[in-house]
């Protein structure tokens, strides 16, 4: 199993990009990760409605040509399914046993376009919370990690 971060965005603060860093190089040994940066659209300083549309069709076009043909499509999305890191780590057994790819979306500042919701085989939340798009990163490899670490019996996570 393959597991690439679609992430739109672009240069990450030092902080995020070290902590990715660090998590990217954890997890490698279990599951191969990469991460792969898709640049933001231009934006207006005051954006219109319509713009801001514009701004997620052309980020979920980027996205969706971004995707290998054969991966599975899980998008973060705030109205997606929330799961524990058990549940997470059940999840990627699954598609490691099936021996699915998968493509994880971490959208734009103003979400991800409805064609990506629609073509996505998983919604899921990182929380109820409202996150920083860096931040996001970081949690995110970091969940994954320790769902691997769940996976292969490594004692990083405690239940």
């Amino acid at each position: 199993m393959k597991l690439r971060i679609l992430s739109v965005g672009h240069k990450m603060p030092a902080w995020v990009q070290t902590g990715v860093d660090e998590y990217a190089k954890r997890i490698q040994p279990m599951m191969s990760t990469e991460i792969v940066e898709i640049p933001p659209a231009k934006r207006a300083k005051n954006p219109s409605p319509a713009e801001i549309e514009k701004y997620k069709i052309q980020e979920g076009q980027a996205i969706l040509s971004a995707r290998l043909p054969k991966e599975k499509l899980w998008v973060l999305e705030v109205k997606g399914k929330i799961l524990s890191t058990e549940r997470l780590a059940d999840r990627l057994q699954t598609a490691m046993t099936d021996g699915t790819d998968i493509a994880l979306v971490i959208g734009g500042a103003d979400g991800v376009s409805a064609d990506v919701l629609a073509q996505a085989d998983f919604k899921w939340s990182l929380s109820d919370l409202t996150l920083p798009h860096p931040l996001v990163r970081v949690v995110l490899i970091e969940q994954l990690y320790r769902a691997m670490s769940i996976i292969n019996n490594h004692p990083y996570h405690r239940a």
